[in-house]
C-alpha cells in the first residue's frame, strides 16, 4: 500500500511459527453502473464520453442475447437530478436513439455490478424484446398548447366547452400522422393541452408539417412543440431496480 513500510528480509527468525494473517476484509464496492436505456444489439458498442460526471463518463453497452443496456461507470451513490445530471442523461438517450430504438430508463437507475445488469436483461428479456419490437423506429414528440397572453383567465373559465372541443380538434387533426397519443395534465393556468405523440420515423416530416399547419390556423394559441424524444410516455415496463444506497 502507498506509504506502508516494507518488511526487511531476515527481520524475523525463520523458526518462529506465526499465525497466518487474517484475510483482509473485501473492500466495499464504490463503483456501479448507471443505466440510461435498453436497445437491440448483438455486439458490444461504444458511444463515447457522454455520460454523467464532472468529466463525462465513457458510455458503452452490457449485452445479453440480442439486447443491451447502455451504461457508464458511476460512483455508488444517489444521483441528484441537477440540471447537469439530467442533461447528461438526456444527452446519452438522444445520441443513442439516432441509430437505435430505445427503451429509456428513469433518471438515477444504478446497479452495483455488470452481473446485476445481465440478470435484469435475462429476467425481463421477453418484456424488453416485446417493447423494442413495438417501438421499432418510433419517436416521441411533445405538444403543449397555451392561450394567448391577452386572454384573461376568467374568459378561459367561461369557455370550458370550447377548450374541450379545441383539444379534440387538435388530436383529431394529428391522428393520421401519429401512431398513438397521450394526454397529460396541463401545467399552470395558461396551458390548455399537454400531450405526447408517438410518431413513426418515416412520418416525422408529415407530423411536423401538420403541427405547423394547425398552429397557423389557430393563431390565437401558442404551440410549444418539442422532440424527437425517446418514447418516455409510451413505455411501461415495471422493473425492480437495484438502486444505489448511501451506506
Amino acid at each position: 500500500m502507498p506509504g506502508a513500510d516494507k518488511v526487511k528480509k531476515g527481520s524475523r527468525k525463520a523458526a518462529a511459527p506465526r499465525k497466518a494473517p487474517k484475510a483482509a476484509k473485501p473492500a466495499v464496492e464504490t463503483r456501479g453502473k448507471y443505466v440510461y436505456c435498453v436497445i437491440r444489439a448483438r455486439e458490444p458498442l461504444l458511444f463515447g464520453r457522454l455520460g454523467l460526471g464532472i468529466e463525462p463518463a465513457e458510455v458503452h453497452t452490457v449485452n445479453y442475447k440480442d439486447i443491451a443496456a447502455v451504461v457508464s461507470d458511476t460512483p455508488m451513490e444517489v444521483h441528484d437530478p441537477t440540471r447537469e445530471n439530467v442533461l447528461a442523461h438526456e444527452r446519452v438517450n438522444e445520441t443513442v436513439m439516432r441509430q437505435h430504438t430505445v427503451i429509456p430508463m428513469s433518471f438515477g437507475s444504478v446497479f452495483k455490478t455488470r452481473g446485476d445488469i445481465i440478470e435484469l436483461l435475462r429476467s425481463a428479456y421477453d418484456a424488453f424484446h416485446d417493447v423494442l419490437v413495438k417501438m421499432q423506429d418510433k419517436l416521441e414528440f411533445g405538444l403543449k398548447v397555451l392561450w394567448d397572453r391577452d386572454v384573461a383567465v376568467r374568459e378561459i373559465e367561461q369557455q370550458d366547452e370550447d377548450v374541450r372541443r379545441l383539444k379534440q380538434e387538435i388530436f383529431d387533426a394529428l391522428r393520421d400522422v401519429a401512431v398513438a397519443s397521450r394526454a397529460n395534465k396541463p401545467i399552470g393556468d395558461r396551458m390548455i393541452m399537454n400531450a405526447a405523440f408517438l410518431v413513426a420515423r418515416d412520418k416525422e416530416q408529415s407530423f411536423d408539417a401538420r403541427v405547423k399547419e394547425i398552429g397557423a390556423r389557430l393563431d390565437k394559441l401558442t404551440f410549444k412543440y418539442t422532440g424527437p424524444w425517446p418514447p418516455y410516455n409510451f413505455v411501461n415496463i415495471r422493473l425492480k431496480l437495484e438502486r444505489a444506497k448511501e451506506k
